[in-house]
């Protein structure tokens, strides 16, 4: 009997064909754009003695199976053996009719979302996220608007990461999962992905998922119930002795230590859902405090952190990072170190992949780039610490009230993002001649903690010109403020430590050769 073919215009396995590729009775695929024979292939609508079809079953139509491409496995006696629900990326999530059970094929752990591939980008105002891929069929079914799925409640964030610009370029963002302690704890940690604005709770109440309500004949109530969905809240309010008790009991936030002990003393560390603010005017040295902070928390946590500097290219801030490592300024071109030593010391401080994520960019009027950007590093990379240098940079095209009104709502976005997603964030700002922050006064305002870093530009002495004396304005936690301690720059490691009395071995005033041969010496 000649091989007929079962499954047509798939996407190649080898070259980028997304439908050249083609599948036959007798177990072999051939592509028609590369040109290549596969045998023997064990993925799901390949074996020979099987056939796949659109078979209606659970209240979908034929039409709807086709647009999902979801295909039964039909064994030699004509039994239905399992369903096959196949991902953007090729995979397939496969349910067992006889085990009950479901299993996977191909790189299901990278596939995303189920369904994706059908919906151009933003090619609606609403995009619809279930917890299953029956749930997605049956609600598009209803609504004939994109529907997606996870592969299930605990892989859900994973899933909407992988997609998450897809998903972010419709107008609004529905998050229908099951109506169970599983669904619910996969709305809350999806729903941190996004912009809260856009994001709305579908409530099933009634029935626990969306090809139930199918299944049940209630069309109706679940399209009245989408269309009846609100902005999803998080839970804000609590009023009860056990949340009051649950609250309570949590484990005490320990802060992190700041790479200066006087500052470290006085506020009691870096804590995790609050804001940091250093404030200083040009030249003082804000970014070189930002590096030995960020080079710190490095050191001594093993959390991802997320750094923005917006006004440093990403090359100068690994230079930056690996020049504190090894006390040396390895960024200037005099400065004779291997370009494998500063790898080695930069791998040493990071430790491992995915956990350094820096992000750069030269100036943007628009500052829900950087909202977004800033609540993806926290809820999808799991940054538990973002440093921003600095904030007026986010909107350097505007000027006057525009740059105001865009700090303001920056600063208060920014505020409230810190105590939802429970992140630190410490971020730069200049100050004009009066300690005001530079555009808007609302920055020092929202802030938990500000750093004020004040500097002696003109002294004659080089020593006092690189003095950095830091002082608290704000402190929310503990209400300590003034005197925070005294940092000097040395100008031959590039590096700032904090000093009792003014001299540190190595600086100006060790030096053998004298002031005098230091004067190109770049100061910070």
């Amino acid at each position: 009997m000649p091989s007929r073919i079962i499954l047509d215009d798939q996407p190649c396995p080898k070259c980028t064909s997304s439908d050249a590729y083609h599948v036959y009775s007798d177990g072999h695929g051939y592509c028609y754009s590369c040109n290549t024979t596969f045998k023997n292939n064990k993925d799901f609508s390949l074996e020979s003695n099987f056939t796949y079809e659109y078979i209606a079953h659970r209240s979908l139509s034929l039409e709807t199976l086709r647009f999902y491409d979801i295909k039964t496995k039909i064994d030699p006696e004509g039994k239905p053996v399992s369903v096959g629900f196949r991902y953007p990326n090729g995979s397939y999530k496969i349910r067992d009719f006889n085990k009950k059970d479901f299993y996977s094929q191909g790189e299901i752990n990278k596939a995303g979302l189920f369904g994706h591939d059908k919906f151009a980008t933003g090619s609606h105002k609403y995009v619809t996220i279930t917890e299953g891929e029956y749930d997605a069929a049956s609600l598009y079914q209803i609504l004939h608007s994109p529907v997606v799925s996870v592969q299930s409640s605990s892989t859900a964030v994973r899933d909407c990461t992988v997609d998450r610009p897809w998903l972010n370029s419709f107008e609004r963002v529905y998050l229908a999962f099951d109506d169970d302690e599983h669904g619910r704890e996969a709305t809350r940690n999806v729903a941190k992905l996004f912009d809260y604005n856009k994001v709305y709770h579908v409530k099933l109440g009634i029935l626990k998922d969306a090809n139930e309500f199918l299944q049940k004949g209630k069309e109706e109530d679940l399209r009245n119930i989408w269309w009846n969905a609100r902005k999803y809240l998080p839970e804000t309010v609590i009023s009860s002795f056990e949340d009051f008790r649950k609250i309570l009991t949590e484990p005490v936030r320990k802060g992190i230590s700041y790479p200066f002990h006087t500052l470290t003393s006085m506020t009691y560390g870096i804590r995790t859902g609050e804001s940091v603010l250093i404030t200083a005017q040009e030249g003082v040295g804000k970014t070189e405090l930002m590096h030995a902070i960020e080079h710190h928390l490095l050191k001594e946590t093993d959390d991802a952190i997320g750094a923005i500097f917006l006004e440093e290219g990403k090359r100068r801030h690994l230079q930056a990072i690996a020049g504190v490592e090894l006390e040396k300024p390895i960024h200037l071109p005099d400065c004779d170190v291997k370009t494998s030593e500063i790898i080695s010391s930069l791998e040493k401080v990071v430790s491992k992949d995915d956990r350094l994520y820096i992000y750069s960019h030269f100036g943007s009027d628009d500052p829900e780039i950087l909202l977004d950007t800033i609540r993806f590093l926290v809820s999808a990379r799991s940054c538990r610490y973002i440093l921003l240098d600095h904030i007026s940079m986010v909107v350097s095209g505007l000027a006057g009230e525009d740059e105001r009104r865009a700090l303001d709502y920056i600063s208060t976005r920014l505020e409230m993002m810190v105590k939802e997603l429970d992140f630190a964030l410490i971020l730069v700002s200049h100050v004009n001649d009066e300690g005001l922050t530079r555009g808007s006064r609302y920055i020092s305002k929202i802030a938990d903690l500000r750093i004020d870093a004040t500097r002696n530009l003109l002294a004659d002495n080089e020593e006092e010109k690189n003095t950095v004396f830091l002082s608290i304005s704000k402190n929310r936690f503990s209400g300590k403020t003034g005197f925070a301690g005294r940092l000097l720059f040395n100008p031959l490691t590039f590096t700032i430590k904090e000093t009792s009395d003014g001299h540190l071995p190595g600086t100006i005033a060790h030096y053998d050769g004298g002031v005098k041969e230091l004067e190109n010496i770049p100061r910070f």
